[in-house]
């Protein structure tokens, strides 16, 4: 089995700016390409910025509107999947969502944020209700990729739905803001280890709106162990998902074999 690179672009780039900020994607793409990752992902609502307030409606696009097609461009062109956040139009309604994007410039999947965070989230954004959104991903050499939304990874259960499906790489294009950088740090690790699987959390930085995000993106494996960990400002940190490692470590660690799922039917 081979050890496919997967990059983290950890940046706020420029609030309101989508343009400039797919040119900054462009430029991490590239970069990323040329050190032989497969895949990039970036923040939450990377496209638009986070903490925007009222000018997110006249921001948000459909999934397959102008920013989408740009995007699927870079990916071609450089050859690279991409994950990134955007607010997503449907009608009338706004979801914070992410869209997977393969090396060709298909649309592979998208994905509406399930838990939102907030007053602020709650006002802008309608919850996504999405079964597990995971597909299998030939540039990772058919690993099976899931996708969730920042404050979702901090929902064990859902987590380990992931799990139970087969999840390889759970991606998690975040805006993680002070005091919770323990998140970042602990949380996203021990995810990572009970549910034996690796997980690309990778965060917003730098202060936005009164917000100050805490970055620490990282690449966490089944072990526990961060493959790759950025630090607080604008940083493209890459790390290998092993597959080989992770089918040893789920059987070293038979966590979802030993459940004994009628003991926790109240969860449901």
């Amino acid at each position: 089995m081979t050890t496919p690179r997967t990059a983290l672009l950890q940046t706020s780039g420029r609030p309101g700016e989508v343009e400039h900020n797919l040119g900054l994607l462009d430029d991490a793409v590239a970069r990323a390409a040329s050190a032989g990752a497969r895949l990039l992902t970036v923040p939450e609502l990377f496209l638009t910025g986070y903490a925007i307030g009222k000018r997110m409606p006249d921001l948000a696009e459909p999934a397959d509107g102008p920013s989408a097609q740009a995007v699927a461009r870079t990916a071609a062109r450089h050859g690279v999947a991409i994950c990134y956040g955007y607010p997503e139009r449907d009608g009338e309604l706004i979801y914070n969502s992410a869209q997977l994007i393969d090396p060709n410039g298909e649309r592979l999947l998208n994905y509406r944020k399930a838990h939102l965070y907030g007053a602020f989230e709650e006002r802008w954004f309608t919850p996504g209700h999405p079964p597990v959104a995971q597909v299998e991903l030939p540039a990772l050499d058919g690993l099976r990729v899931g996708v969730m939304i920042c404050y979702d990874v901090e929902f064990p259960e859902y987590v380990r739905a992931h799990a139970l499906a087969g999840t390889d790489l759970l991606l998690v294009p975040t805006a993680q803001m002070h005091p919770f950088q323990f998140v970042a740090e602990s949380l996203v690790p021990v995810r990572a280890f009970e549910n034996q699987l690796y997980i690309a959390y990778v965060n917003r930085c730098g202060r936005e709106g009164g917000l100050d995000f805490v970055g620490r993106s990282c690449l966490a494996g089944p072990d526990g162990i961060a493959r790759a960990r950025a630090g607080q400002g604008t940083e493209l940190v890459m790390a290998d998902v092993d597959a080989a490692f992770l089918a040893a470590s789920r059987e070293a660690n038979p966590y979802l074999r030993d459940r004994r799922p009628a003991l926790y039917t109240a969860l449901s």
